[in-house]
């Protein structure tokens, strides 16, 4: 009786093993997969890896025409959408997006998405900068797998790739299909020519001290030196020593910002123009800065008059640049950017009614 009740307990134990068995190798996906699906493009060249494994999301893809390019998503099946960006900084507030979801019934929704900030009435369908071929999209569920398919028209993506999955049992829907916060998200760097991807995270502490270097040398102490040199001159020389040091140590700092700058968009193969555009100003005002000071005329020289309106003007327009700049670049750096915009407002509020106070105080004292 025994043997009997552990032979029968032994059986359905087995049959139960088998059966997870089989759904486990029917949701899995690997490289080594045939694609089976009933696709508008061949799919029989696609290049084929990992790109988030997290969330098991495999990447096919594959450049078949002068500019079109072939791409299939596999993720796992969650009755969620899921999402395959493409960013020119990495981050996805100004990235374009192609979303694809599974409703109840079977059918699958395939749309770009334009997403535009971080409210969900910036999240835009059917809008993006993304040139997708007519027809081309399709999203089909397979053996506990969704597969987001299209192609795009473009001689190069953008190798800032991100991916996201929405929550669990939540879908846009008619009419406007807004789309929710998503579950998880990721951004990625994919080498096209390689077939490689790694993930920003890596990169994340070298942007960190890009921002924190040019926030801290060109944003805050190139303030603090110009306010030394104008509102402390009854203190002569200190003043000038104080100047000078405080200036000089905002310039090496600030230089090493911007090569660190240099470093990350070479790495992240980032397209920020204006940000990098902006930042050599930047450097070579602060650079005409520092030559000025060697070929500053005496005291009693006619033209002292104009080299301190020269210098004094170029210091300010290099503060205003540069305060513009560090705000343009918390926008570029963060998803999220909120606190540090907030920190880096509030200190300079405070240098600023500083400022006031003392040049009230300057002007009495004229």
């Amino acid at each position: 009786m025994k043997l009997s009740s552990i032979s029968i307990i032994f059986f359905f134990a087995t049959l139960q093993a088998l059966s997870v068995l089989q759904v486990n190798s029917q949701s899995t996906d690997s490289c080594n997969s045939n694609l089976n699906l009933d696709l508008p493009f061949d799919t029989s060249l696609l290049n084929c890896l990992p790109v988030w494994s997290r969330h098991d999301f495999i990447l096919r893809y594959v450049r078949n025409l002068s500019n079109v390019w072939n791409f299939v998503l596999s993720a796992p099946d969650t009755n969620s959408f899921v999402a395959m960006g493409f960013s020119t900084t990495g981050q996805m507030v100004g990235s374009s997006a192609v979303v694809g979801w599974v409703s109840a019934d079977g059918s699958g929704t395939v749309k770009q998405y334009f997403l535009g900030g971080q409210r969900p009435n910036l999240v835009v369908a059917d809008q993006g900068n993304l040139t997708i071929v007519e027809n081309s999209t399709s999203i089909t569920s397979r053996s506990s797998r969704v597969y987001l398919a299209f192609q795009l028209n473009t001689s190069q993506p953008l190798s800032r790739v991100l991916y996201s999955v929405g929550q669990i049992r939540v879908i846009p829907s008619a009419p406007g299909f807004a789309l929710a916060e998503h579950r998880d998200k990721v951004s990625t760097l994919l080498n096209y020519r390689t077939g490689t991807s790694a993930s920003d995270s890596q990169h994340s502490r070298l942007r960190k001290s890009h921002g924190i270097l040019n926030m801290l040398s060109w944003g805050i102490l190139m303030i603090i030196g110009a306010m030394a040199g104008r509102y402390f001159k009854q203190w002569d020389p200190m003043w000038f020593y104080s100047h000078a040091a405080i200036q000089s140590c905002a310039f090496l700092l600030g230089l090493a910002g911007i090569i660190s700058g240099f470093v990350l968009e070479d790495r992240l193969n980032a397209e920020v123009d204006t940000h990098k555009a902006l930042g050599i100003l930047i450097l070579v005002l602060g650079c005409l800065q520092v030559m000025a000071v060697f070929a500053r005329p005496g005291k009693e020289s006619k033209v002292r008059k104009y080299w301190n309106w020269y210098h004094h003007n170029g210091g300010r327009i290099v503060i205003l640049i540069a305060i513009a700049n560090v705000f343009y670049g918390i926008h570029l750096g963060e998803d999220d950017g909120t606190s540090w915009n907030a920190a880096y407002a509030v200190v300079i509020s405070i240098l600023f009614l500083l400022s006031i106070i003392l040049e009230v105080k300057l002007w009495r004292q004229n």
